[in-house]
């Protein structure tokens, strides 16, 4: 590769930026109509800012005003006419809409999601949704958390984000904030998905009714029975040597649903009672899929743990522990800011054919989000890309005393 090629005029911040359409966002801002009574301190300003305080790991509104400023000679590629002070930031986070950067990110996810999946995995993913829920604890109580007091009388508030994915995407396609003192089950009436999919999600979510409206939608379903749990046992199948050398000790049809009451939503469902080696523990998964073996309904389900790889993902390589607002607008912006940095990082790092820990690309961008280096080269080899445009600098260097 021509060291030229190593070189570019941005740094890799505005880079990473530029895959944001600037004009889109500006209509959204007049859908939502985010810029009324902003002077100088728009929709695209703030988007701007809060990435640069998600991918700089900044803790206070301290740290972010003065790192652009500092910055703000580099910056002027993304078209930051104005950089805001203390003050100014901190009431766009309070007062702006935190659902136009709701929308921000539905419109990044519509343009880049097809990009994410890998052609060299299974097909069947996707079809494969996962919906779970992590909750976020806040320094206040802000929100509702869940449990008892602590005896010092102090209590933390906490948000729960409920989140959907694609398995094949690893990226959050539908998110739902609420207390994390509510209830999961009614998330589920929110979830919208096309017929012939297969959904996976843990036994906290359980509603009948939605149950047996996913049946009548030919939606597949897979989760866990509760121990509450009413049924009865219709029909006991047959399982083969070959499922149980898998580990399935029972497949059997079951009707779910109290029968003592006559006005009960009942489903048509099937339990596979499982034994897993690695942990010495036995579980019933419940299902309304009848066609699909029983070792695969266990299998379907060790995909869930998908989702709680992207929560830890998030909560590591983001600033989420201190927010730079104490109300709850500020706090989801924030977190829409750090959905937002994930999937401009997970489609670069898609894009490219070395191989990142998404940990370590993150602190890449972070350490040299300044530098004036070709985004796609410094991503193929860091070290070859920096050299060769310290090399370049020395090659167009003049001289001090020239002969």
């Amino acid at each position: 590769m021509n060291k030229s090629n190593h070189f570019s005029g941005q740094p890799i911040f505005s880079q990473v930026i530029s895959l944001i359409p600037r004009y889109q966002i500006r209509q959204l801002a007049k859908t939502f109509k985010t810029d009324y009574y902003y002077k100088k301190f728009k929709t695209y300003e703030h988007l701007i800012t809060m990435l640069y305080a998600v991918y700089s790991k900044c803790n206070s509104i301290r740290e972010v005003t003065t790192g652009l400023l500092a910055s703000g000679g580099k910056l002027n590629h993304l078209g930051m006419g104005y950089f805001p002070r203390k003050s100014t930031l901190s009431d766009a986070n309070g007062k702006r809409n935190a659902e136009v950067f709701e929308a921000i990110y539905g419109l990044l996810y519509k343009k880049l999601a097809k990009y994410l999946p890998d052609s060299r995995k299974k097909k069947k993913l996707s079809k494969l949704y996962i919906f779970d829920s992590t909750t976020i604890s806040l320094f206040q109580e802000i929100l509702k958390s869940a449990g008892k007091n602590p005896v010092n009388g102090k209590r933390k508030g906490g948000i729960k984000a409920h989140t959907l994915i694609k398995a094949d995407e690893d990226v959050p396609k539908f998110v739902r904030f609420t207390a994390s003192a509510a209830n999961d089950s009614p998330f589920m009436k929110k979830v919208n998905l096309p017929e012939g999919s297969i959904v996976v999600f843990d036994k906290g979510y359980n509603d009948y009714k939605i149950y047996q409206q996913w049946t009548q939608q030919k939606i597949s379903f897979v989760t866990r029975l509760k121990k509450t749990a009413s049924c009865r046992i219709e029909k006991q199948r047959k399982v083969s040597e070959k499922q149980r050398s898998k580990g399935v000790l029972k497949d059997e049809n079951i009707l779910l649903g109290h029968h003592s009451h006559d006005n009960v939503t009942r489903v048509k469902t099937r339990i596979v009672t499982y034994y897993d080696t690695d942990s010495g523990k036995t579980f019933q998964f419940l299902t309304n899929n009848f066609r699909l073996a029983p070792s695969s309904i266990a299998d379907i389900y060790e995909k869930r743990w998908q989702i709680e790889s992207l929560f830890k993902r998030i909560k590591q390589n983001y600033p989420l522990k201190y927010f730079l607002g104490d109300n709850q607008n500020a706090i989801k912006i924030q977190i829409w800011t750090a959905l937002i940095a994930d999937l401009l990082l997970k489609y670069l790092r898609r894009q490219v054919k070395r191989k990142w820990a998404f940990s370590n690309l993150v602190s890449m961008i972070r350490l040299h989000s300044m530098n004036y280096i070709h985004l796609y080269s410094f991503l193929e080899d860091p070290d070859k890309a920096i050299r060769a445009v310290h090399k370049q600098k020395h090659d167009f260097a003049l001289p001090l005393f020239p002969t």
